[in-house]
């Protein structure tokens, strides 16, 4: 007959302990904590009806505090049949008990100071995380201020600042749009992978049901942003939707579904262009512009991702989910630096298209590459923090300081050569000096 040891709903087996010291002397520590456990009878030894148990055999009793904490558990039973653990961190380690830590509300941060209701609903638009709006919104960015530099007469800074601002609000909101749709569909996986089995609808906190509904909240409120661009840029941006709705469900069938994901978060970089006033029907240099610098962020996003996939990748394989990093985990360096040149050849074909000068092939192209390198050479993949920190640097600075800040030089250039008052005022100049 077998034994359990049970402690609220966890079990483990009795015969971790065979190898234990039932006479061990308790340390006397405040570090350690005296549990007191009841063994039940069991029909099988070793495993519970609800979860197979993971056994780890036990060296010795402990002889000091190190040891316990490094090595083995200190136990004593009674008559009674009540078994003594003197450590449970420890015990834990030993015996392979992997129940995850529970959910801890946010005590610090954003998070902390919204009421208990709320804060649901704001871990699952990632609230406290910023970074995949940014990523959503750079190529927003970059069409716009490219469009800008192309439109004839060239767009003034209030204009182009005006629908970049307007740009931010739509992506923040289909961005959290993206992360409800994608929290939805992925809940069973999510309950798997450690760093997401606290994501409000696979603990429970939001139901499907209204995380169904909180979406199409969101998507109705994105609609409305897009409703105040042009006609043009109005229809260019509906297609959106349906990438953003199967980004989760490619990761089912392909072991690519970066890629897809890439198609959607890239398609701010087709609507900077009529959201300017620059056609991407009438126009064959701008529609092949915007094609080139839709290309690129395509091949961003799949490199970054990789990245922040490199995070789950343990628990992704355990999970059956698929991606390159699952796919291809032992060449995601080349692959990434394979990513690199295909987006530098494409930002340097955007950039040719648009007609833009010195300034964005040197800050903008060489700069962006330059940074790629850097981080597939100095990441450490097996990290998960590193990943995270490396994730986050290559959102501010490939698409922000690089890519963003060459274009912003670029357009703000061109904007002091080409603005009809400095022209006017130039031709003044020049007369007074003929005159004189």
């Amino acid at each position: 007959m077998g034994r359990l040891v049970k402690r609220n709903p966890r079990y483990v087996s009795a015969s971790a302990f065979d190898r234990v010291s039932s006479t061990a002397t308790t340390p006397k520590s405040k570090q350690h904590q005296d549990i007191y456990f009841k063994v039940h009878a069991a029909a099988a030894p070793g495993r519970h009806p609800d979860r197979a148990i993971t056994r780890k055999n036990v060296t010795s009793a402990a002889t000091s505090s190190a040891a316990l904490r490094s090595s083995t558990i200190v136990l004593s039973t009674s008559g009674a049949g009540n078994v003594r653990l003197v450590d449970s961190a420890t015990t834990a380690a030993v015996i392979g008990d992997d129940t995850p830590a529970p959910y801890e509300p946010p005590t610090t941060g954003i998070l902390s100071y919204l009421p208990a209701k709320v804060v649901p609903y704001a871990e699952l638009i990632r609230l406290e995380k910023p970074y995949g709006g940014l990523y959503l919104f750079y190529p927003c960015v970059w069409s716009t201020l490219m469009a800008a530099t192309m439109a004839t007469p060239i767009s003034p800074p209030i204009a182009a600042a005006s629908t970049i601002l307007l740009f931010g609000s739509g992506a923040f909101v289909m961005r959290s749009a993206g992360c409800t749709i994608n929290d939805f569909w992925d809940r069973k996986f999510d309950k798997h992978v450690s760093r997401t089995r606290h994501r409000p609808i696979a603990r429970g906190a939001v139901s499907p049901t209204q995380a169904f509904w909180f979406a199409g909240a969101q998507c109705m409120a994105g609609f409305g942003i897009l409703l105040q661009f042009p006609v043009e840029a109005i229809l260019a941006g509906i297609p959106s939707i349906f990438l953003v709705i199967a980004y989760p469900l490619a990761k089912r069938v392909t072991h690519y579904p970066q890629f897809v994901l890439g198609l959607a978060f890239s398609w701010g970089a087709l609507l900077g262009f009529p959201a300017m006033g620059v056609s991407l029907v009438d126009g064959s240099m701008a529609l092949a512009a915007a094609g080139c610098l839709y290309g690129a962020n395509v091949f961003w996003t799949v490199l970054y991702d990789i990245i922040y996939a490199h995070q789950d990748l343990r628990d992704d394989v355990k999970a059956g989910v698929k991606g390159i990093v699952v796919r291809h985990p032992e060449i995601t360096k080349p692959i990434m630096s394979a990513l690199n040149v295909l987006q530098v050849g494409l930002l340097a074909g955007a950039g040719y298209f648009a007609g833009l000068g010195p300034i964005y092939y040197a800050w903008s192209v060489f700069g962006a590459g330059a940074a790629n390198g850097w981080m597939i050479w100095r990441a450490n993949l097996k990290d998960e923090k590193e990943c995270w920190q490396w994730f986050k640097w290559n959102s501010w600075m490939v698409g922000g300081v690089m890519v963003g800040g060459g274009l912003t030089a670029e357009y703000l250039l061109d904007y002091y050569q080409r603005d009809p008052s400095n022209e006017t005022a130039h031709i003044k100049e020049n007369s007074v000096i003929l005159a004189a």
